[in-house]
């Protein structure tokens, strides 16, 4: 039975998904972006600042569907310019303790052209 994760605490879904979804015991997050659930708006003007939005949007989905950032085993990144890589991962790492497995690549335009996207796979 998948088991639909929802709460205002993070920003809602700007398409036809949901938040993340739970299903035998692992969430599977949709990629979240740097918008500010209470606003609604794209908050941050360089990629440190959203950098670290997006990964408490995602600390927020965790605690959601009852697990941490201890039990993420699988990110997936996607940057706007590959050069933001460095400054993207010091901001990366203060959240991602446990070093999941990852994947990082630069793309041409992201959502609302953020600088960053990052979606996470965790266990419950």
């Amino acid at each position: 039975m998948l088991q639909k994760i929802s709460t205002e605490k993070a920003p809602a879904a700007i398409g036809p998904y949901s938040q993340a979804i739970v299903a035998n015991g692992m969430l599977f997050a949709s990629g979240q972006i740097p918008i500010n659930p209470a606003t609604g708006n794209i908050e941050g003007e360089d990629i440190t600042a959203q950098t670290e939005l997006v990964c408490k949007n995602i600390g927020v989905l965790l605690a959601e569907a009852g697990t941490d950032y201890t039990k993420v085993v699988k990110t997936s990144c996607f940057l706007a310019d590959m050069g933001d890589f460095a400054a993207f991962n010091e901001v990366y790492a203060k959240f991602f303790t446990e070093k999941p497995a990852r994947s990082c690549v630069a793309v041409k335009t992201l959502p609302k052209n953020v600088l960053c996207e990052i979606e996470v796979i965790a266990v419950i």
